[in-house]
């Protein structure tokens, strides 16, 4: 009775709920999508010099396995991102899991090159759905806790990374990388085996004025969690824009727990297509806001040495990195955070362009793998933050598909230089792609720490105006 003309978002009922077990659940499994993507990423440290030396490959060949799977990535990141906003989060990572699963799982047994690098380009376009997982996660996330345990998911990165490391020193000296490839693609049959008890993001769902299903969810948010939906019925931004200038078209009736209007908010596209959804995303309204050196190749049929105990102790430098985000991002901003360790990074690789004893170098690495631990962290936060619900998982999977352009060039670019004895030149190059993004991170117009997420292009754009 007292409850009637009452309304509510999603980000007040997340705040009513808290972060409680519905979202260690939803951690739990979107986690193990990060842990898996990282595992077929570090893979590729211990794979392509074993089928090398297996396969009498070219140090080129050799690279382009790796830039082959960010190849894919970028193909991968723009699609899925497209589907998981227009036909739910949950339909992205389902087909991004099956990708990556069976595409891992039959690169083990590729008899020669060529189906080797068709089917690690495969898994790389299944990898391109990580931000999906990462978005969806978001997506149940109270906003005043955003920051934090997002930089725990990013844990689950490093977690993975750790354990492919394990995994090489344990299974390469003795089943070899075929082995390795099968039991790398596990975790993704994971993501399959757990696939129907998850739930889509409600805010997706009441974007698409699927209402009663929102409620739905954030109803057993609240039984999991121990807490009671806040009074009145469900809106979205775009409801409470039209409800706050008291200038509802005389049709326009907010959204309730019982009923679903079957079609989106006026104003929400409901269904976008791959250029809509770009074209939304190029909206100014987003934007409110060393040893000496000899030339070699080498030696066919002669493994490369890979120091497992080098590689391994060097993925723990990113266990600093999560406690250094962890710390910053809710207090120094996304923006501060980013710009900061870029800078950083900058230091560390700039002595590598002189000749330094082992130990200095190890450590200035140490240091750098860090700072770029940081970036890559806040970033994955702030991303997925800048976009309204409508093209999220669009524009994180767009910006994540420009990103593998760098994949893909670097162990091309590396290796050529390496090789031919360049090795400050090669250094020079991280310089500068490092400087010049910290710069760019400094005029990014927004700072999305502490923001409520917004549905809309019109929302945000008014959040921005004021």
């Amino acid at each position: 009775m007292g409850d009637e003309g009452l309304c509510y978002t999603v980000d007040d009922a997340l705040l009513a709920l808290g972060f409680g077990n519905f979202q260690i659940l939803v951690l739990a499994y979107a986690g193990i999508g990060w842990v898996s993507e990282a595992m077929e990423m570090m893979l590729l440290s211990f794979v392509g010099p074993a089928v090398q030396s297996a396969w009498n490959l070219s140090p080129h060949q050799e690279s382009f396995i790796t830039s082959a799977v960010f190849a894919g990535m970028l193909i991968g990141a723009y699609s899925w991102g497209i589907v998981s906003d227009k036909h739910g989060r949950r339909k992205g990572f389902l087909i991004t899991a099956t990708v990556t699963a069976a595409a891992g799982f039959l690169s083990a047994f590729a008899p020669n090159y060529l189906l080797l690098i068709s089917l690690r380009c495969l898994v790389g376009i299944g990898l391109g759905g990580g931000p999906v997982l990462s978005s969806w996660f978001l997506e149940f996330v109270p906003a005043p806790n955003r920051g934090t345990w997002m930089v725990v998911f990013s844990a689950f990165w490093t977690l993975g990374t750790i354990f492919e490391a394990s995994l090489a020193w344990i299974v390469m000296p003795k089943l070899g990388w075929r082995w390795l490839l099968a039991l790398s693609s596990l975790p993704s049959s994971f993501l399959l085996l757990f696939y129907k008890v998850t739930p889509e993001s409600p805010r997706y769902l009441c974007l698409k004025g699927r209402t009663t299903d929102a409620v739905n969810v954030l109803e057993k948010i609240a039984r999991l969690n121990g807490r009671e939906l806040p009074s009145g019925i469900l809106v979205s931004d775009n409801q409470i824009e039209l409800y706050d200038t008291g200038n509802p078209s005389e049709g326009t009736n907010l959204l309730s727990a019982g009923k679903n209007d079957g079609e989106p908010p006026e104003g929400v596209v409901s269904n976008l297509g791959g250029v809509s959804s770009v074209l939304m995303l190029m909206s100014a309204k987003l934007a409110s806001g060393h040893s000496k050196c000899v030339p070699h190749n080498l030696d066919r049929g002669k493994s490369p040495d890979v120091s497992y105990k080098d590689v391994f102790i060097a993925s723990f430098a990113e266990l600093p990195g999560l406690l250094l985000s962890a710390a910053a991002v809710d207090k120094l901003g996304r923006k501060l955070s980013m710009s900061t360790m870029f800078f950083l990074c900058c230091i560390f690789l700039l002595p590598l362009m002189f000749h330094q004893p082992e130990g200095l170098t190890t450590s200035l690495l140490f240091g750098a793998r860090i700072c770029i631990t940081v970036t890559f962290t806040v970033v994955y936060i702030y991303a997925p933050e800048i976009y309204p619900t409508s093209v999220r998982t669009t524009g994180v999977g767009m910006a994540s598909s420009v990103g593998r352009i760098g994949g893909m060039i670097c162990p091309l670019v590396a290796v050529g230089l390496v090789h031919g004895c360049h090795q400050v030149l090669a250094v020079l190059l991280f310089e500068i792609v490092a400087l010049l993004s910290g710069v760019c991170v400094m005029f990014f117009p927004v700072e999305t720490m502490g923001q409520d997420l917004r549905d809309s292009l019109s929302s945000l754009n008014n959040i921005n105006s004021t």
